[in-house]
């Protein structure tokens, strides 16, 4: 192994600090042909290999007590093609200076998640999605990508080259090979106006499929222990630019979202009989707004409050019925969940282990504050989610298994039919990988 891309290793953690590794070495090549000798190197040492972006899964995804291989010196933009509106990024970039660079450029993505912490291939790897009536994940807006497999080879795939790969790995949960680039289509910056506004939860359910219907982009978050919701609108506009105004953006996107929620679920944490009175408190505390900006500005937002997360996609018909059943469990519970659920929709798309793969879906989310537990949420939300053909986000907690997860993906056989052709050895195999994809 060179030194121009050998380190030494300590103990990896992801971001909620609920995953730890300790991997024999971490690596970080700096090249594609790096990239292809560690992994002939781990396969002759016979080491396992996962790719680890920022950490931001919850799941062990990435966790390996092997090679770790870190994509820090795998990043920048290798091209713009204007005529075929489409750029080519490496994969380690993250999503936020792929956004700025776009929109130098002039250009952005169709729809994105609400953060932009991940790396472009740890994003796309396990399905990060927004929200959209028409626009479906950021791996759906994959047109091109790049892999590495177990003995080196770089595999280019697209619709046209390699196409069986290419409708696996673009979210191929790090088990296909590691992805060194990914060619996404774009398209001219434009406009988004944001409009939020609180909305009690009888009305946002009895009026679910009108505002999905009428929005391009629309969510909302429920707060347990309450009848309160807080929605948002996005759509394209022809402007002007309006952003927040800058004292009013700091007090929602800073202080209320971040700090003086950070202070309200620490105190929920110590001492749990306040959640409710908390809650209540925290869901009258932002109030309707409506700005404009270029679309990274509007979709995504600071998360600086560590937390856990679940997250299932249902068929969309069943959305409703399903959280009224999540309200209907934590009012009849002694749990005190101090976190807004999240409903998010996305249409159908192509992709073979994509939770919204010939489907259209929508995510209800549940999340706990980072130390609080959660078993007993999670257990009970899941036990709902399962009950409508719930499919588990791939980075996100979940105990599902290959067996539950064959039956919930017509096209489960397919992905696993192209992993044992790239990887019989199982060089990419680690705990998670086995208990979900089966070994």
């Amino acid at each position: 192994m060179t030194e121009t891309y050998a380190r030494t290793t300590s103990t990896w953690r992801n971001w909620a600090g609920n995953v730890t590794a300790r991997p024999v070495r971490t690596v970080s090549p700096a090249s594609v042909d790096e990239l292809a000798e560690v992994l002939r190197g781990a396969g002759e040492d016979g080491l396992k290999v996962k790719p680890a972006g920022t950490g931001h899964s919850f799941t062990a995804t990435a966790a390996t007590d092997g090679v770790l291989i870190r994509p820090d010196l795998l990043t920048g933009i290798r091209d713009i093609d204007r005529s075929a509106m489409t750029v080519t990024v490496e994969a380690g970039t993250p999503l936020k200076r792929l956004n700025a660079v776009l929109a130098r450029e002039g250009l952005s993505l169709t729809n994105m998640g609400d953060i932009m912490e991940q790396t472009v291939a740890g994003a796309t790897s396990t399905g990060t999605h927004g929200t959209g009536r028409d626009s479906a994940s950021v791996s759906a807006q994959i047109r091109g990508l790049e892999l590495v497999t177990a003995d080196g080879t770089v595999l280019r795939c697209s619709p046209d080259e390699n196409p069986d790969v290419f409708a696996a790995a673009r979210i191929g949960l790090g088990a296909l090979g590691v992805i060194s680039a990914i060619t996404f289509a774009v398209e001219p910056v434009f406009l988004l106006t944001a409009r939020e506004e609180p909305m009690s939860f009888d009305r946002v359910t009895a009026d679910f499929d009108q505002l999905v219907a009428e929005n391009e982009h629309f969510e909302f978050y429920w707060f347990p222990h309450t009848g309160n919701c807080n929605t948002k609108r996005n759509n394209r506009s022809a402007g002007p630019v309006a952003p927040p105004g800058r004292i009013r953006g700091w007090i929602d996107d800073e202080l209320l979202s971040n700090g003086v929620f950070q202070v309200a679920c620490s105190v929920g944490r110590a001492v749990p009989r306040t959640v409710p009175a908390i809650a209540r408190i925290s869901s009258r505390a932002l109030s309707a707004r409506t700005y404009t900006d270029i679309p990274y500005k509007v979709f995504t937002s600071p998360r600086r409050v560590r937390f856990v997360e679940m997250e299932y996609a249902l068929p969309r018909e069943s959305a409703v019925e399903a959280l009224r059943e999540v309200r209907a469990m934590v009012e009849h519970s002694p749990l005190r969940v101090g976190f807004p659920v999240e409903v998010r929709t996305a249409p159908a798309d192509d992709i073979a282990l994509s939770t919204a793969s010939g489907r259209e879906s929508a995510y209800i989310a549940v999340h706990m504050y980072r130390g609080a537990p959660y078993q007993a949420y999670f257990t009970a939300v899941e036990r709902i989610m399962t009950g409508y053909e719930g499919r588990p986000h791939w980075g996100k907690i979940h105990t599902r298994d290959a067996g539950y997860l064959a039956g919930a993906y017509p096209r489960f056989g397919e992905f696993t039919a192209v992993r044992d052709r790239l990887d019989p050895d199982r060089l990419f195999a680690n705990d998670y990988l086995r208990r979900v994809l089966g070994d």
